[in-house]
């Protein structure tokens, strides 16, 4: 359909409908002069008679029948399926697909997205774990969620959380038998619980910094791990030491359960941002969950 006809179309379909030029004018807010020029122009376009006009009545010729019978349904779809997108303004619905670490998802993400799928039930929520830097274009997710350092240039970022201190960790059983690390070297002599890192295909270093001095330590141990719940537990059964969010495991210090080492060490880091490739691009559904997510 050439795009200028379209209106042409309407004005056909409204008089053929009402059989009279007058109230169709009036349901298209023209006049009669000007509904009437629409129709003759489209008549001269497509070189057929579509009405038969008396000074009592208009009547559709047989190729006007054809002609409403062919379009009327169509544009009836087209207006059904308008309406529909347009309900998505009040009626978000899809799927937003996320990557994150375990530790954002359980503690930033998840509590504020669990009564948003209640509010929007035709709304669905696809979480990736991963602790690797994900092009979020490339693998096809809507939002990505890093702490601050980690995000790229240029994309469009927002904090969801505050800044995050990093911690060391280990069981009492487990320094019951050992003396605790006084100096950061000392780690290399200790069973420790690594994380991987899937994207690059190591083990992530374990970043300190005592005041204007930082650190990389690469450290040991018997068990490789690819969560921080997990890495949490395995510290709290005593199997080694633990770099993990000091948030985390703050209450279990303070229980007894978990005790600090290397404390003048611990780093901290810019905190988690969501980021996203363009607001132009954002569905209602991910401009919704991103007004969530966000920490005004």
């Amino acid at each position: 359909m050439i795009r200028e006809n379209l209106n042409d179309l309407l004005t056909f379909i409204t008089v053929a409908r009402e059989r009279n030029f007058t109230r169709a004018a009036a349901q298209l807010g023209l006049s009669q002069s000007a509904t009437s020029r629409t129709i003759r122009a489209l008549e001269a376009r497509m070189g057929l008679l579509l009405f038969t006009r008396t000074t009592r009545s208009v009547a559709l010729t047989e190729a006007g029948r054809r002609m409403l019978a062919a379009i009327a349904p169509r544009l009836e779809e087209i207006d059904r399926e308008l309406e529909t997108l347009r309900k998505l303004r009040d009626h978000p619905s899809g799927t937003v697909r996320i990557t994150t670490t375990d530790y954002a998802a359980n503690t930033y993400v998840w509590p504020r997205l669990h009564p948003l799928l209640r509010q929007y039930p035709d709304l669905r929520i696809e979480l990736s774990n991963d602790y690797g830097l994900v092009n979020i274009a490339e693998q096809g997710y809507d939002i990505g969620i890093r702490l601050g350092g980690q995000v790229e240039k240029d994309m469009i970022a927002a904090r969801i959380g505050p800044d995050m201190t990093m911690a060391i960790v280990a069981a009492p059983a487990y320094l019951a038998d050992r003396l605790a690390p006084e100096t950061p070297q000392d780690l290399t002599r200790h069973n420790c619980i690594n994380l991987r890192l899937p994207t690059h295909e190591s083990l992530m270093p374990w970043e300190l910094r005592n005041g204007a001095r930082e650190l990389q330590v690469r450290v040991d141990g018997q068990l490789v791990l690819s969560s921080t719940y997990q890495m949490l537990d395995a510290a709290l059964g005593g199997l080694g030491l633990a770099y993990l969010p000091k948030e985390l495991v703050e209450a279990h210090v303070d229980a007894g359960r978990l005790a600090w080492v290397l404390k003048d060490w611990f780093p901290t880091h810019v905190g988690y941002h969501l980021y996203y490739t363009s607001r132009r691009q954002a569905s209602r559904a991910v401009a919704l969950v991103i007004a969530t997510l966000r920490q005004d």
